[in-house]
């Protein structure tokens, strides 16, 4: 059964994005789904927060994959960053991007991985992004699912 919360802020989209973290473990992959600007990054940003990742987190649109290394605290796990938005599909450049090997040693986050990368979990942690029409409002819907 899904899970669902009304978003009124980016740092409403972060901070369950940390929450999501607290369940996260190195081999999770998590696909995110929604139109642009539906707070997909800002979630990752909460994510990354609550994993322990150095650095600042951003899209990785122009360069597909971003790797952030985990942080000092004990616990921290790395986060592999992905935008599949100009994959399209090519299941030829996902495979290049090697993601499978960095499921074993981080949280690997997709955004636009709807339908393109279930196949690389035996689950996956899927959360759909929706914004409100002329409003910073979101709403995020996020389930554990197992490929069918």
């Amino acid at each position: 059964m899904a899970d669902q919360r009304i978003l009124p802020t980016v740092e409403d989209t972060e901070a369950l994005g940390r929450e999501l973290a607290a369940d996260l473990r190195a081999g999770d992959l998590v696909v995110l789904d929604g139109p642009l600007g539906a707070g997909k990054t800002a979630l990752t940003r909460g994510i990354a927060a609550g994993l322990g990742v150095e650095g600042r987190v951003s899209s990785p649109t122009f360069i597909i994959a971003r790797q952030h290394r985990a942080g000092p605290r004990p616990g921290a796990i790395a986060l592999v960053h992905v935008d599949a938005y100009r994959l399209g599909g090519d299941l030829d450049e996902l495979d290049a991007l090697d993601l499978d090997t960095d499921l074993d040693d981080a949280v690997v986050v997709v955004e636009w991985g709807l339908g393109v990368v279930e196949h690389l979990a035996d689950r996956h942690l899927r959360v759909l992004l929706r914004r409100e029409p002329e409003s910073d409002t979101r709403t995020a819907t996020w389930e554990w699912v197992s490929p069918t």
